[in-house]
């Protein structure tokens, strides 16, 4: 009977944790464009979609304009939200990935270096050199160092379906 729980516990462990991490990871795969929102430090919200590459380490790379708004926002308040999902999925079907992170400008070359491998990797693109995000260039590399994911989930609640967001560890 003791094995039995303990196998119980397993496939309770696997459902409710490795299914739901593997579920975020697909979706963050497959979805090369993700919603950043930012806030300036007087608290104005600005949504962004910014097309994006990610490391093994689920860290993601954007290139902005530090002029953007979405960039002078995060030199303000480095804290930020992104939503990962396809937007054409019909009502009542969709997936996403919710994330709490932090983000900032890349300025190490070393670091520009290796998030342009990741970025121009997905793009199956040859990646410019760091010197396009440097100095007097228009454009930056950015990152954000994700804290906490969760994904959306329907349950049942007074007899009713509720849309509501599940905490998953993908690191």
């Amino acid at each position: 009977m003791e094995i039995l729980k303990i196998a119980q516990r397993a496939v309770f462990c696997y459902d409710s944790g490795m299914v739901k991490a593997e579920k975020a990871k697909r979706i963050i795969s497959s979805i090369l464009y993700i919603t950043i929102a930012t806030s300036s430090k007087d608290g104005n919200p600005w949504n962004s979609p910014v097309y994006t590459s990610y490391d093994k380490d689920y860290n993601f790379f954007w290139v902005s304009s530090p002029e953007a708004k979405h960039s002078k926002n995060i030199a303000e308040n480095n804290r930020i939200a992104i939503v990962i999902y396809n937007s054409t999925d019909p009502e009542g079907t969709g997936e996403g990935v919710y994330i709490q992170a932090r983000a900032r400008v890349l300025t190490d070359p070393r670091e520009i270096e290796k998030a342009l491998t990741f970025h121009y990797s997905r793009k199956n693109k040859p990646a410019r050199p760091v010197s396009y995000f440097l100095s007097h260039s228009p454009r930056r590399i950015y990152k954000a160092v994700p804290e906490k994911f969760w994904i959306n989930e329907t349950k049942k609640i007074n007899g009713h379906l509720e849309d509501i967001r599940t905490e998953v560890k993908i690191k």
